[in-house]
C-alpha cells in the first residue's frame, strides 16, 4: 500500500513540475515576443521614444495592422487591419483604452486611413484594395463607423470607367481646404496621384507608370505639407517625388535615401520641420528634414528608429497637438506610440 500511494505521490508530483515548467516556459515565450516587438534602437538625433503603455490591451489586435489615424481634438485613434472574422477598424483613446470596434461588412482590405475636418465635421475615409464586390474604392465612415459615401466603381478595378475608378487606391489626404489628393496603384494597373476638388471634380492627375518625373511606380502614400507641396512616396521607384499642390507641377524628387528600401509612408510633422517615413522591409522608421520653401534638394535623414526583425512598419499617422507618432505594423500585428522626447521637439 505505501509502495502504491509513494508511486501516486510521485506521479502528481511529477504532473505538477511539468505543469509550472510548461506554464513559466508559455509566459516566458509571451515575454520575449513582445520584448521583441518593443526593442528598438535609434540612430543620429534621439526625437521620439516609445510608450510602452499604449494600448492597455494590445490583445486585441487580433489581424494585420495596416494603417492609423487620429483626430487629436477629440483624443482618438483609429486602428484598421486585415483577417477573416476580425473587426475592420479598432478605436482606441490616445490614452490608450478602448472605445469600440467597427464590425462592418463595407470593408474588404482596408489599406489606407484618414481623419478628415476634426475641428467641423470629422470623418474617417478609407481605402479599400478588396478585389470583391466592395472593393477598389475610398470610402467616407461616421467617426462611430456608419458608411457615409463611396468613391470609385465598387468591385471594378481600372480606370475605363471615369477619372475616379481606382486599382487598389492606396491612400487619401484630405486638405483643410476640402480637397483631395489620393494616390491610386497599391499594385494594381493604375499608377496615379490625383487631386480632386470638394465636390469630386479633377482639377489634375498624374498618372503615368514608369521611372521618369512625375511617373509612378506603385505610389503608396501622400502628405500635403503648409507650403503648397505634394509629397508622394513612389513605392516601387524608391523614392519620395514632391509637387506643386496647386498646379501640380513636379518640383524634385529624394532617392538617395531610399538605397536599402522604398519609402512606404510619408507624413509631416506638426511644426513642418520632419517628414516621417517607414521602410517596411528594413524595419525602420525614418525622420528626413522637411526643406525651406523653394528648395526640394536632397534627402537628408534627421534620425532613425530600428525596430525589431519583421514588425514590418506600414503606414504612420501624427498627433497634430502633441506630435505623437502612431506607426501600424503588419508584421507584429500592432499599432504602436511614440512620443517626442522633448515637448516643442516635433
Amino acid at each position: 500500500m505505501r509502495k502504491r500511494n509513494y508511486c501516486c505521490f510521485t506521479a502528481v508530483a511529477m504532473a505538477i513540475i511539468i505543469f509550472i515548467l510548461f506554464v513559466c516556459g508559455s509566459i516566458s515565450t509571451h515575454s520575449s515576443t513582445a520584448a521583441a516587438r518593443t526593442h528598438f534602437r535609434v540612430s543620429g538625433k534621439a526625437l521620439y521614444k516609445l510608450d510602452i503603455s499604449w494600448p492597455k490591451q494590445p490583445e486585441l489586435f487580433t489581424g494585420q495592422v495596416f494603417s492609423v489615424a487620429v483626430n487629436h481634438l477629440a483624443g482618438v485613434v483609429y486602428v484598421a487591419q486585415r483577417g477573416e472574422n476580425v473587426p475592420k477598424v479598432l478605436v482606441f483613446s490616445t490614452d490608450g483604452d478602448f472605445i469600440q470596434a467597427w464590425n462592418t461588412s463595407t470593408l474588404e482590405m482596408p489599406h489606407g486611413i484618414f481623419l478628415a475636418d476634426p475641428s467641423t465635421e470629422p470623418s474617417v475615409w478609407i481605402t479599400d484594395v478588396g478585389t470583391g464586390p466592395y472593393g477598389h474604392t475610398v470610402k467616407q465612415y461616421s467617426p462611430s463607423g456608419k458608411l457615409l459615401q463611396v468613391l470609385g466603381s465598387p468591385g471594378k478595378a481600372g480606370s475605363s470607367l471615369g477619372p475616379i475608378q481606382f486599382d487598389q487606391p492606396a491612400e487619401i489626404f484630405l486638405h483643410s481646404s476640402g480637397e483631395i489628393y489620393i494616390v491610386d496603384g497599391d499594385g494594381g494597373i493604375n499608377n496615379r496621384l490625383m487631386k480632386l476638388s470638394k465636390d469630386l471634380q479633377v482639377l489634375w492627375m498624374h498618372g503615368e507608370r514608369g521611372q521618369g518625373l512625375a511617373q509612378f511606380y506603385i505610389p503608396h502614400s501622400v502628405a500635403v505639407d503648409t507650403c503648397q507641396r505634394v509629397w508622394v512616396a513612389d513605392r516601387g521607384n524608391k523614392r519620395i517625388q514632391v509637387f506643386n499642390s496647386v498646379t501640380g507641377d513636379w518640383l524634385g524628387s529624394w532617392g538617395s535615401c531610399f538605397k536599402d528600401d522604398a519609402p512606404y509612408s510619408v507624413r509631416l510633422t506638426p511644426d513642418q520641420k520632419y517628414l516621417v517615413v517607414t521602410q517596411l522591409n528594413v524595419n525602420q522608421i525614418t525622420l528626413l528634414e522637411a526643406p525651406p520653401v523653394g528648395i526640394i534638394g536632397q534627402c537628408q535623414v534627421v534620425s532613425t528608429i530600428q525596430l525589431a526583425d519583421d514588425v514590418k512598419p506600414h503606414l504612420v499617422d501624427l498627433d497634430q497637438s502633441n506630435g505623437d507618432l502612431y506607426v501600424a505594423e503588419i508584421g507584429a500585428g500592432q499599432a504602436q506610440k511614440f512620443i517626442p522626447m522633448n515637448t516643442g521637439s516635433v
